[in-house]
């Protein structure tokens, strides 16, 4: 009865198979399918393999089912419906590369939303497999910069606060679905609106007749004196030039847009002006839990020629950027290098110092305005705890 077992029977048909194959034509399709195994899934499903890491057995029976019995023709036909649906694919960074098309939109805001439409174009069929495709669409944009403070801290508020609610469990995939997406726009109109709330916030403490000292661009800066200006305030700003990318050129130029007189000075001179300014004013990549901020090269310098003559050091920062990161010193940060042109040539023997921030510990701040309120830097950390809940 051997010649009636399972294994026998499914040997004589494969043997079947393969003698049919055989006897037919050789197709170049199939010629290309012996050659390279891979070939044997559809390209839509090689990308969204790369694209999750992980082959799952649904995957491979649908891949299976695409590609079994197909005649050439429909092989195919199979090809080219394949190349329409990778079109349609989703991609969590080209999104997130629109949406930073925009000229006056932070780059964490830009990732906020853009992991908010990956919710929205999500295939998922289970909340587990939902937050494992947003995990991921997080970790993507994380590493396309791993030295951006704000991006990486606007990930994990914006994963913090869609996922942190109990009526996920309470609820059905689609209504969970749905929640899920509602609260991903709520954090990303929150956000959107961080840089206003800023600007309004910090009107009490811009007064006719001051001067202002910036340094570095600045949205939310900016923002606030763009919101002095149209409150009718009168007042005068010092803006550094901000090597080594000279942002400061940038906002003296908006600022004369405005008709805001401007004095424009080299970074080394901060000491020298620093008797003209009422107070300093400046932004932050990032804000730690010891109250202190990362921000551009320069602003500790900044911070501790401000101190010494007594002049308030006012932060503006989105809470997006609060950042569970304490760093000890100067160098216990991811390094963000940026080239330097000293517009002569640099002996090789010569070492170049091209770290583009620098921490500013936040005994030298004396005011945080954000979105959150006017906090001083003792506060952050209390801020941070109730952000990470």
């Amino acid at each position: 009865m051997w010649h009636r077992s399972a294994s026998f029977i499914l040997d004589k048909q494969e043997q079947q198979r393969n003698d049919a194959a055989e006897s037919r034509p050789i197709s170049p399709a199939s010629i290309a399918m012996k050659e390279n195994p891979s070939a044997n899934v559809s390209m839509y499903y090689q990308t969204r393999a790369e694209h999750h890491g992980v082959v799952t057995s649904d995957w491979l029976a649908q891949a299976q089912t695409a590609v079994a019995g197909n005649s050439d023709d429909d092989v195919a036909q199979s090809n080219g419906s394949g190349g329409e649906e990778m079109d349609k694919m989703f991609s969590v960074v080209d999104e997130f590369n629109n949406w930073r098309k925009q000229p006056d939109l932070a780059e964490a805001v830009a990732a906020i939303r853009a992991l908010a439409s990956a919710i929205r174009s999500s295939q998922a069929k289970t909340m587990m497999e939902l937050e494992i495709e947003l995990k991921k669409a997080s970790d993507s944009l994380k590493s396309w910069d791993a030295t951006s403070i704000s991006l990486t801290a606007g990930c994990d508020l914006f994963m913090r606060y869609v996922t942190r609610t109990s009526a996920l469990d309470r609820e059905d995939f689609g209504s969970a679905k749905s929640r899920l997406l509602e609260r991903a726009e709520k954090f990303g109109e929150i956000s959107y609106k961080a840089r206003r709330i800023i600007a309004m916030l910090s009107q009490d403490f811009i007064f006719d007749g001051c001067t202002i000292l910036v340094h570095g661009f600045s949205r939310v800066v900016l923002e606030a004196l763009r919101t002095a200006v149209e409150n009718k305030k009168v007042f005068r700003v010092l803006c550094t030039e901000g090597r080594p990318d000279r942002s400061g050129l940038r906002v003296s130029n908006e600022l004369a847009k405005l008709d805001v007189p401007v004095k424009l000075l080299i970074d080394s001179a901060v000491a020298y002006s620093m008797d003209e300014v009422d107070m300093v004013l400046v932004g932050a990549d990032g804000v730690v839990e010891s109250g202190g901020i990362i921000n551009m090269m320069g602003t500790y310098q900044i911070a501790l020629v401000a101190k010494a003559m007594n002049k308030p050091m006012y932060v503006a920062a989105e809470s997006y950027k609060f950042a569970r990161l304490y760093p000890l010193d100067q160098k216990d940060m991811v390094p963000a290098l940026r080239p330097i042109d000293f517009g002569v040539p640099i002996p090789s023997k010569v070492e170049v110092e091209t770290s583009a921030r620098d921490y500013t510990p936040p005994q030298y701040l004396t005011l945080l305005f954000t979105d959150l309120g006017v906090l001083s830097p003792s506060v952050v950390s209390d801020e941070l705890i109730q952000l990470y809940l």
